[in-house]
């Protein structure tokens, strides 16, 4: 959301939908907003596109050419696919779903395959050889020696969050651990608010659970980001007290000391939101489980892949630590090893169409690549800086917070109910803008999403 990101699904409009008729596409045909959204895009950028089944990255391939009303592929947007087909394969209600590079929309958008060669998570030499060796399918004698060397015996007195592959391993564990303090324990439910299965998918999606009980003490990790505050999906931390307000003051790891509020998960469409649940961003964090695990990045993690029965499970566990060093294992099967066989097969394609391009862009004059970049960024809709043009001064986030809140007090806190309840009736009772803003303390952009999102105004 801080990059001005959407889901792929609202997005597209094609919101929880599994498949699209005739009628649902007539039907995001007459939405507006939708229509005006998907025509100004130039470029479409698909994150983490390993957890996208073929099936809806072909409705949403199908939604930009309809509403575009052009043939070419995604409508003549440019599609970005960014991710790692290595991660747990996708899943849907049916059980695991095709790949979206076995998707008709792959085929018809035809992608320029392009390998990122730095590696930012780990750093060790000997680890990344591991690593490289399962994603490679080479696992010999010196992988599974490293692997063996790093298997411990007992849980105990090792201090950095267990992931499992099963929930009731998960579960169990965090039980157990909170049960052995001895301070007063509180509970946190979650409040949801819109259709049954829209909240249900936030409800999958989330991963704080509906009912939170923690204490004093209890080992925690953030799930969900929030710049401003200062923590991020995965942050870990102790709860250190209750507020006065009785929401959990959490220690970080960093040293940080942050009371945390409940926040909301939404399902939104042309800015209003048809389902939210409401819960304190926390989790039990002595145990996660490897699928929960995704994403994140740990200085230190015990592993138990014993049970491991997923393709992609290990491979998933082991590049989430940093180091070799980091890694803590309660033992591994075959399975652990592996990866998905059509995942394996289509990266030595990926791999080798990667190639073919770099060798096309090595033949191309400098200056004339150089050309072509800067007519791209210009096309975009972005400006060229020369290298030896003034540098505007860097600011931080939190420099350009602190200024703004010196006019607006609440510029990007989160809202409550009850300013939403207090919001609608000023609304309603004809305050306008400039005075809501003043009572609120946000700027008049953020008192008007506000209220589109709470379908006061269009």
């Amino acid at each position: 959301t801080h990059i001005g990101g959407m889901t792929i699904h609202s997005w597209s409009g094609i919101g929880i939908r599994r498949e699209l008729s005739e009628y649902d596409l007539d039907y995001l045909a007459q939405k507006e907003k939708l229509v005006a959204r998907i025509m100004k895009t130039r470029m479409l950028i698909i994150d983490e596109i390993s957890m996208l089944d073929a099936r809806t990255l072909f409705m949403i391939e199908l939604v930009c050419r309809t509403l575009r009303q052009n043939d070419l592929p995604f409508g003549g947007i440019q599609a970005v696919f960014v991710g790692d087909f290595f991660q747990l394969p996708p899943v849907s209600k049916e059980g695991t779903a095709a790949f979206a590079f076995e998707s008709d929309a792959w085929s018809r958008a035809r992608p320029i395959a392009c390998y990122l060669t730095e590696q930012h998570r780990q750093e060790d030499e000997a680890f990344l050889e591991l690593l490289a060796a399962v994603r490679t399918q080479s696992v010999g004698d010196d992988t599974r020696a490293r692997l063996l060397g790093r298997v411990v015996t007992s849980i105990e007195n090792i201090e950095c969050p267990k992931l499992f592959s099963h929930n009731v391993q998960v579960d169990g564990v965090n039980a157990r651990e909170l049960k052995k303090l001895s301070s007063e324990e509180r509970e946190f439910r979650m409040q949801a608010k819109g259709s049954s299965a829209l909240v249900a998918t936030l409800k999958n999606g989330c991963l704080s659970p509906e009912e939170l009980a923690l204490k004093e003490g209890a080992r925690v990790m953030f799930t969900k980001n929030n710049f401003e505050q200062g923590f991020f999906n995965g942050t870990l931390g102790v709860v250190a007290s209750f507020s006065s307000r009785g929401w959990p003051v959490v220690k970080t790891y960093r040293g940080e000391s942050l009371e945390v509020t409940p926040l909301e998960w939404t399902i939104e469409e042309s800015g209003r939101i048809l389902a939210k649940i409401i819960q304190v961003p926390l989790r039990l964090a002595w145990a996660i489980t490897i699928h929960k695990s995704q994403g994140m990045s740990l200085d230190a993690a015990l592993i138990d892949l014993s049970d491991a029965f997923e393709y992609g499970q290990g491979y998933v566990a082991l590049s989430r630590v940093r180091t070799l060093e980091g890694l803590y294992l309660l033992g591994f099967n075959e399975r652990a090893l592996e990866v998905h066989p059509e995942v394996f097969t289509a990266d030595k394609k990926f791999r080798d169409f990667s190639q073919e391009a770099e060798s096309a862009f090595a033949v191309i004059d400098v200056k004339e690549l150089e050309k072509a970049q800067e007519d791209f960024i210009v096309r975009s809709g972005g400006k060229i800086r020369r290298a030896d043009a003034p540098r505007p001064k860097k600011t931080t986030w939190q420099e350009r917070l602190k200024k703004m809140r010196t006019k607006h007090p609440n510029a990007y806190r989160p809202w409550g109910d009850a300013d939403d309840r207090e919001l609608k009736r000023l609304y309603e009772e004809g305050t306008p803008t400039r005075g809501l803003t003043e009572k609120f303390g946000r700027h008049p952009g953020a008192i008007i999403s506000r209220l589109r999102k709470l379908g006061l105004v269009e």
